[in-house]
C-alpha cells in the first residue's frame, strides 16, 4: 500500500508540474487558514531559563564564554529567590560580590547592555516567612504569606508585594520614587533608583503546585489576590511601597507560569479581578497581570490531558494536545484585548529514565530528536499565536554519570563543559538565518509548510509533523523563481549547510522530513 500511495504521488507530482507551468496565471500560495495580525519574529521562540550562577565562574567573576552561550537565546527568565535580595524581612541586597557572591545590578546591566530579554521570576518563599508556620509544615514552596493569614485577602500577601515595590524601583525606569521608600542596608550608601535595565517581572512560579500539598497550592482566587497586591498593592490599599506599579507603571507583570495549562485558571483569575478590582475607564477589567503564562512540556505522561496509553516518554509537539491547549490560551487573550501569551517553561530531557525524554528516530540519537522537537514546538507555538517561549533549561540539574531517574535532570540544551547541543546549535542557526523574520501563513498542512516573512523577503519553512522517521515529497512554487537557497540544519556548526538549485519554472520538489529546512527564493 505505502508502495502505491508514492506511485500515485509521483504521478500527482509530475501532472502538477507540468499543468502549472503550462498556466500562466497561477497563484503564488494557497492558503490555509487566516492570516495572524500579530508578527511573531522566529526569535521570539527561542528564550531560556537559567540561574545567576549561569552567568559566574566558581569565584564569582563574571564569565564571558557563558555569557556568550546564553547570548544564543533570545531572551533569558531568571529564576530568582526572593530571598537572595530580601535576606532579612525589610532589608534588601542586590549586590552580593562583597561577601563572595553574585551581582544582580552587574548581569542585568550587561544583558540590557546588550538587549538581551530578561524575565525576573521571583520565586520560593523566604525562610524568615517560613519561619511563620509550625516546624513541621515548613517547606520551600509554600505561597508567601504568614502563617494563619487569609489565603485570599491582598493583605496577606503584602511582603512580596513590598519586594515586589523594591525590585521595580531599582531596575525599573521611574527616577523619581521617594527615596525614603527604600530599603537598604545600613553600610549602603544612597538608594539607586531607576536603573531602566528589566521589563518583565514574574510573580511565583507554577502557584498551581498541587503534588506539593494544600499550604503551596493557590487557588485562582487566592492567586489572584497574591498578584493584586504585587502588581499595585492592591490599587494602592496596601500602601505607597507596595507594589510593582507602585514604583514603575511600565515594568511589566507576568503572571506565575501553570503547571496544568488549564485555561479556566486564568478565567476565575478575570473574574476575581473583576468582583474585587472592578473596571478602568474604558470598560476593561482592571486586572492584575499583564501577560498570560503556562508552561506545559509535551509528553503524553501528564495524565489530566492524555487520553491514551501512555509511552511514558516525550513525544513530537504536534502529536499531542498542545495545539488545542495554546489555542485555548490565544482565545482568551483575544477576549482580554490581545494580552500576550508566553509559554516559559518547556523542554525535552534526554535521560533514558525521563518521561519526559527525547527518544532516539531512525539514525537520529535523542540529542537530535530534543533539537527537532525543540525546533518544531518554536514553529508550532508561532503559528498559534504564542508570543514568546523560554526552554528549560540552559544547563542539566544532574551532574554527569548521575541519573536518579528525575524527569528534567538532563533537559539542558548546554553542556556544563561550556558547550552547546543540537538544540542549542539550530536556535543559533535559525536565529541567524532569520531571527528577525515574523510568522506570516501556512499553506501546507503535512507536510507542513509555513512562510515568514521579513519587509519583502520570504522564507518557507517545511517539516513532516510525526515522530516515525516520515518522509514526504512536496511540491513547493516559488512564484517563477529561476533558483532557489536550500538551508539545512547542521549540528555542531554555527552555520547551516546551504545549497543553490534551480528551478522549473519556479516549481521546486523536495523531499521533506521531520527535521525543518528552509528554502527561499533566489
Amino acid at each position: 500500500m505505502k508502495k502505491t500511495n508514492q506511485i500515485i504521488n509521483s504521478i500527482l507530482i509530475t501532472f502538477i508540474v507540468f499543468f502549472t507551468c503550462c498556466t500562466p496565471d497561477r497563484k503564488e500560495y494557497v492558503e490555509v487558514g487566516p492570516l495572524r495580525d500579530k508578527q511573531i519574529k522566529i526569535k521570539d521562540m527561542f528564550g531560556i531559563n537559567g540561574f545567576e550562577w549561569d552567568f559566574y565562574d566558581l569565584q564569582y567573576n563574571f564569565d564571558t564564554t557563558k555569557y556568550n552561550l546564553i547570548t544564543n537565546f533570545n531572551g533569558f527568565r531568571h529564576f530568582l529567590d526572593w530571598e537572595r535580595i530580601e535576606p532579612e524581612k525589610d532589608v534588601f541586597r542586590f549586590n552580593h560580590k562583597p561577601e563572595g557572591g553574585w551581582s544582580y545590578d552587574e548581569i542585568y546591566q550587561k544583558c540590557f547592555k546588550d538587549s538581551m530579554l530578561v524575565v525576573v521570576d521571583l520565586q520560593v518563599t523566604p525562610s524568615w516567612l517560613i519561619n511563620t508556620y509550625p516546624e513541621h509544615r515548613r517547606q520551600r514552596d509554600l505561597m508567601p504569606i504568614k502563617f494563619g493569614d487569609k489565603r485570599d485577602a491582598p493583605l496577606s500577601y503584602i511582603e512580596i508585594g513590598k519586594a515586589g515595590f523594591q525590585f521595580a524601583a531599582r531596575y525599573g525606569q521611574n527616577k523619581k520614587i521617594n527615596k525614603n521608600l527604600i530599603k537598604v542596608p545600613k553600610e549602603s550608601h544612597e538608594p539607586i533608583i531607576g536603573l531602566g535595565y528589566i521589563k518583565y517581572i514574574e510573580s511565583s512560579n507554577e502557584p498551581d503546585k498541587w503534588w506539593k500539598g494544600k499550604d503551596c497550592e493557590q487557588s485562582p482566587e487566592e492567586y489572584a489576590a497574591q498578584l493584586s497586591a504585587f502588581y499595585d498593592g492592591h490599587k494602592g490599599k496596601l500602601g505607597k511601597g507596595v507594589g510593582v506599579k507602585t514604583a514603575d507603571s511600565t515594568m511589566n507583570v507576568v503572571m506565575g507560569g501553570l503547571a496544568k495549562p488549564n485555561v479556566e485558571f486564568v478565567e476565575r483569575m478575570v473574574e476575581w479581578c473583576k468582583k474585587n478590582r472592578g473596571y478602568k475607564k474604558n470598560g476593561e477589567v482592571d486586572l492584575c497581570f499583564d501577560v498570560i503564562n503556562y508552561h506545559m512540556y509535551s509528553n503524553d505522561y501528564t495524565g489530566w490531558f492524555a487520553r491514551f496509553k501512555s509511552k511514558k516518554r516525550g513525544v513530537a509537539p504536534e502529536t499531542n494536545e498542545m495545539t488545542k491547549i495554546a489555542k485555548s490560551f490565544t482565545d482568551l487573550s483575544s477576549k482580554l484585548g490581545n494580552m500576550p501569551v508566553w509559554s516559559t517553561e518547556t523542554g525535552y530531557d534526554i535521560s533514558e529514565k525521563s518521561v519526559q525524554r527525547a527518544i532516539p528516530i531512525g539514525s537520529k540519537s535523542n540529542l537530535i530528536t530534543q533539537a527537532d522537537w525543540l525546533l518544531r514546538l518554536g514553529l508550532l507555538y508561532a503559528r498559534l499565536g504564542i508570543d514568546k517561549v523560554f526552554y528549560y533549561q540552559l544547563y542539566d540539574n544532574n551532574d554527569p554519570g548521575t541519573d536518579p531517574g528525575t524527569s528534567f535532570g538532563y533537559s539542558g540544551l548546554v553542556e556544563k563543559s561550556k558547550k552547546r547541543r543540537p538544540a542549542a546549535d539550530y536556535i543559533h542557526q535559525v536565529t541567524n538565518l532569520m531571527g528577525d523574520y515574523y510568522y506570516f501563513n501556512s499553506i501546507n498542512e503535512d507536510p507542513v509548510v509555513d512562510i515568514y516573512q521579513n519587509g519583502q523577503k520570504r522564507m518557507y519553512v517545511l517539516v513532516v509533523p510525526d515522530e516515525i522517521d516520515r518522509k514526504e515529497k512536496y511540491l513547493l512554487d516559488l512564484n517563477r523563481a529561476k533558483k532557489a537557497l536550500i538551508h539545512q540544519l547542521n549540528p555542531g556548526s554555527d552555520k547551516m549547510i546551504t545549497k543553490e538549485v534551480a528551478t522549473k519554472n519556479g516549481l521546486l520538489e523536495l523531499e521533506v522530513t521531520e527535521t525543518p529546512i528552509f528554502i527561499e527564493a533566489k
